[in-house]
Formats: structure tokens, sequence, C-alpha cells
């Protein structure tokens, strides 16, 4: 099994300087992704819905910490 680090692209490209950066961290994972075999497209598909998932929870934490703080 690859591990793709989807987490290493989402990183660069939050602390993109610029849209051109950002877009180009983005071109270079879709490049990536044309380069794979069926098989581990399957494989980073799968990566990225889990990676997806749980950074979806994670800032769903915060907003519900950030919420129930302010109640108080």
């Amino acid at each position: 099994m690859k591990d793709f680090n989807l987490k290493s692209y989402h990183i660069r490209a939050m602390n993109s300087s610029s849209e051109a950066e950002k877009a180009s961290i983005n071109q270079e994972l879709k490049d990536l992704y044309e380069s794979l075999s069926d098989e581990d497209k399957k494989e980073f598909n799968e990566q990225l819905q889990t990676f997806l998932i749980k950074e979806m929870a994670t800032i769903n934490s915060f907003y519900q910490s950030t919420k129930d703080d302010n109640l108080n």
C-alpha cells in the first residue's frame, strides 16, 4: 500500500503565499493522480476520502468547542 501523504499537500497549500502557488500545488497533486495506475488511483481515492473525513471531523470538533465556549 502506497502512502500518498495527502496531509503534506494540504499543509503546503494552507501555507502558500499566493493563489498561484496554491494552484501549482493543486496541479502537482492532479499530475500525480494522472500518473497512477488504476489500482493506485483507487488507493489514492480511498486515502483522500479518509483524509477528508478526518479533516472535517477535526473542523467540526473545533467549531463545536468554539460554539460551546460562546454559550458560556
